[in-house]
């Protein structure tokens, strides 16, 4: 038997707890239905609606000894970040998971990024990339006794203090290949009673495509890489019919970095759908410059209700600093045809990367002001291991690297302002789309508290 889990506890994120907007382990129960595929049997904790660890040592107690796989969620963004609190919950599952003579492997952008900080909780290996793949096999060496230095794709303990990664794995299977998620392992019924009782409905979380083909230099890509590979609009959309008599969600979010990629695709997809009787309502994630007229026509058809752009910041210098590929007025050009089309345009923000200044900022309000997008996402920049700008910043950062949680909005590195000046900005550009309210004085007190900041600077360069 092999108990897979991820270590999400809604109730240690205050933020996210507030939305409560819970979506299934979809990685995690990816490894249970291949694993399931092998003959395999399988259990889940699902921590997403238990309170602390605790609730895991429970489930461990009433099981004997054997194979856990620490799946986490790679399609979902908050892995990514890997709060505090996040590190801790893991790594206290896998210590009590080994105490208890469990043999321990684990998959996640943080694991990834700190192998020993997890071979020193107690797992034998880190699955790195897409470690879902690399989970059959594990499973059959930890069973047989083979010496998992065999396996393909793995950091393993070499035996002095470091790390041994064994050779990379060969490729990537035809995504149509794999089995669906297996959902029957959750509690339904749990997380449609969140979104209802918040929202009114039900959304649930599909994949499309894996990976990223763009170059920003602060995403991360421990675990897909900047290849991007796609399912057929025909195993999608079958997928769909499925969830449709199966799940009954009122909503689908497509986790995909970039959904869709062309128009060619989406109208396909629109077909297959609509062959089935397959549509349900989606959200979806996309490029600036991906959203041509022709493509807005297509999402729409697909049954597209609502579309989340990297806008980013309405300066092009700070565009252009992060190596986006993409222009301010493209971001204007994807929000019109959207809106042409019906669908809502929302928009991320990331607030506070390098050289932005006052000046910036007032860009990106303009800009919002502007276009008036429907939604709003507000970061700050946050430096991920892997990324040149991680690299740029590594002397400047400290012992805190990750926030102990999404809400916490903390700087990391020096920055033009500080935590609270970027708090403020971002509460006030939520007024100005959320609200439909500008705080004209809130933005006067911004514009003379960035005054001060910049005499403070030149005071103290005139001094050095």
């Amino acid at each position: 038997m092999v108990l897979l889990a991820h270590s999400f506890f809604l109730h240690r994120d205050a933020k996210q707890l507030e939305r409560l907007r819970p979506y299934p382990p979809l990685t995690t129960l990816l490894a249970a239905g291949m694993l399931r595929e092998t003959g395999q049997q399988v259990q889940l904790f699902d921590a997403t609606f238990a309170e602390r660890p605790a609730a895991f040592e429970g489930q461990l107690a009433g099981l004997a000894p054997s194979i856990l796989l620490l799946i986490e969620d790679n399609f979902n963004f908050l892995t990514k970040m890997c709060t505090g609190n996040r590190r801790e919950d893991a790594l206290a599952m896998i210590r009590a998971a080994r105490e208890r003579g469990w043999t321990v492997a684990v998959n996640s952008p943080d694991a990834i990024d700190n192998a020993r900080l997890y071979l020193d909780a107690g797992a034998s290996a880190v699955m790195a990339g897409e470690g879902e793949f690399a989970a059959v096999e594990l499973v059959r060496a930890a069973e047989s006794g083979t010496d998992l230095a065999h396996v393909g794709g793995l950091v393993i303990d070499d035996g002095a203090g470091g790390t041994h990664r064994t050779p990379a794995r060969l490729g990537r299977p035809d995504l149509d290949s794999l089995p669906l998620p297996a959902w029957d392992l959750i509690d339904i019924e749990a997380y449609r009673a969140a979104w209802v009782g918040r929202h009114g409905y039900f959304s649930w979380n599909v994949a499309s495509s894996r990976g990223c083909p763009y170059a920003c230099n602060w995403c991360a890509k421990p675990t897909f890489g900047r290849r991007y590979s796609q399912r057929s609009p025909a195993s999608v959309a079958d997928e769909m019919l499925r969830l449709k008599q199966e799940v009954r969600p009122d909503q689908l979010w497509f986790a995909d970095d970039i959904f869709g990629m062309t128009a060619d695709w989406i109208g396909a997809f629109a077909e297959e759908v609509i062959r089935r009787g397959a549509e349900i309502p989606f959200m979806m994630q996309s490029r600036v410059n991906l959203i041509t007229q022709p493509v807005a026509a297509a999402l729409r058809a697909a049954g597209a209700e609502e579309v989340w752009l990297g806008v980013e910041s309405g300066s092009q210098r700070i565009l252009e600093a992060m190596d986006k590929a993409s222009h301010v007025d493209t971001a204007r050009v994807a929000t019109r045809n959207l809106r042409g089309q019906g669908i809502r345009a929302c928009w991320f923000l990331q607030l506070g990367y390098p050289p932005e200044d006052w000046d910036d900022i007032v860009l990106t309000r303009d800009l919002v002001r502007e276009e008036a997008p429907d939604d709003i996402g507000v970061s700050v920049a946050y430096p991920l291991p892997g990324t040149a700008f991680y690299e740029s910043l590594a002397a400047e950062l400290g012992a805190h690297r990750n926030w102990r949680d999404t809400g916490e909005l903390a700087m990391l590195f020096e920055g033009t302002f500080d935590t609270a000046f970027y708090r403020m900005v971002r509460d006030a550009l939520h007024a100005d789309v959320t609200l439909r309210r500008t705080d004209e004085a809130g933005w006067t007190r911004l514009a003379a508290l960035a005054d001060r900041h910049r005499t403070r600077s030149a005071v103290i360069r005139l001094s050095a």
